[in-house]
């Protein structure tokens, strides 16, 4: 029966429980919950020994690698798991007054009495990762407007001394901004603000999702699998500390799904709601807001464009017949233009701004079509499996968005491009 129990939790296969059909992304990929402590005993035989190679009383960490699978030490995959959760919790508790004062809830007073009592603990986390999130956002984007802000600085400064104003204190203000440039994200490294942010952000849709198929009653179909368990499955090992999260907050509506029609009138309407409301509205917002972030670039860059057109047009034909006077202002204004062209683009990359324009545009499509397809349904058996596919795609959807901003990280090679 041990050895059952450990295949199931190593390979989510247990005979006479799971169908031999299971198949599960938890096979290929290396999965956070395959971690056993391992505790040798004598076995009921003849000699009383244990199987070859232990002897009773040895203790290991036992997983599925295939290289160690037995361990005195917890491997470092699944210290980080333990680490960001506790992390977590942590936050959660010093900042809790904050979070009870100025949290975003998804579940209200009134609706507390007629939902399902799970609901709370997911709830609770969410607000908690809600919070933390918008928190570390905050000082993200300070970072990377400070950053970006003296980076534009610290080159007109350079300009300015070359072209304008060769004195000592123009040497000392661009070291300033320089160190500043450095030091700010030096800051955000070393308080790891982008990765907290990043996860939270991630946990709390997580969370989300898993609040409205709790509310719904949706399922994964599974006996031995929760709904919400090859979210980020694909990707980095240590986001698996989320998955852990959500199993913890999640367990209570796990063991007894709602069934009752009022979860899935309130998933349809709190979740997807309207254009005013829920995620469509969310989406429209977001990919209104990011286009006109994006016109804004893009105007800037034609800016530069046709300044530097004018300016050299200016110089090719008439330039020789210009004192120093005027051609060097004319030469260190377009010198101004092309770093500040520049330097947008930068920010806009850095926070995918393109990018995130596509993806919220598409998600808003997503979130409609379910609206229409619920709307037609004939049954709740019906609405629970269009709200499952809908979870899928938007979990799916937070995955590309980690995976996103982590290619654009802030991290000590970024403080010393932006203080260069």
């Amino acid at each position: 029966m041990t050895a059952a129990t450990i295949q199931f939790h190593h390979h989510d296969v247990m005979a006479g429980y799971t169908p031999r059909v299971t198949s599960s992304k938890l096979n290929l990929t290396e999965d956070e919950s395959d971690l056993v402590y391992h505790i040798v005993c004598s076995r009921d035989r003849p000699d009383g020994e244990p199987a070859p190679g232990l002897k009773p009383f040895d203790t290991a960490w036992f997983t599925t690698d295939e290289e160690n699978p037995r361990t005195d030490k917890i491997s470092a995959r699944h210290r980080k798991v333990f680490e960001y959760t506790n992390e977590f919790s942590r936050e959660a508790q010093n900042h809790a007054a904050a979070i009870d004062k100025e949290r975003y809830s998804l579940l209200s007073a009134e609706q507390v009495a007629t939902l399902p009592g799970g609901l709370w603990d997911i709830n609770q986390a969410f607000c908690a990762a809600d919070w933390l999130a918008i928190h570390y956002q905050k000082k993200v984007v300070k970072t990377l407007q400070g950053g970006h802000v003296a980076a534009f600085l610290t080159a007109v400064g350079y300009l300015t001394y070359t072209d304008l104003l060769s004195t000592p204190m123009m040497i000392g203000g661009i070291i300033s901004l320089m160190l500043f440039a450095v030091l700010n994200n030096a800051l955000a490294v070393r308080g790891s603000w982008q990765r907290k942010y990043l996860d939270y952000r991630t946990l709390a849709e997580g969370l989300r999702v898993q609040f409205y198929w709790a509310a719904a009653g949706v399922t994964s179909g599974s006996v031995s699998k929760y709904a919400h368990d090859n979210f980020l499955q694909m990707q980095d090992t240590e986001l698996g500390w989320i998955r852990n999260v959500m199993r913890v907050a999640g367990m209570e509506c796990d063991v007894a799904p709602n069934l009752e029609p009022q979860g899935v009138q309130f998933a349809v309407q709190e979740w997807i709601g309207d254009d005013k409301s829920g995620q469509l509205g969310y989406y429209r917002k977001k990919s209104a807001q990011r286009i006109v972030e994006h016109d804004s670039t893009l105007r800037i860059g034609r800016l530069g464009i046709w300044t530097t057109i004018i300016a050299l047009t200016t110089l090719l034909f008439v330039g020789s017949a210009l004192s120093d006077e005027v051609r060097t202002p004319v030469v260190y204004l377009m010198g101004i233009v092309m770093l500040m062209v520049g330097v947008r683009q930068s920010y806009a990359k850095t926070t995918a701004e393109a990018e995130l324009i596509k993806q919220y545009e598409f998600m808003y499509r997503i979130f409609r079509n379910a609206r229409r397809r619920i709307g037609g349904a004939d049954n709740d058996a019906d609405r629970r499996r269009i709200l499952k596919v809908l979870g899928d795609a938007a979990l799916e959807e937070h995955a590309e968005w980690i995976l996103i901003h982590r290619e654009r990280s802030i991290d000590e090679k970024e403080g010393i491009k932006l203080g260069g």
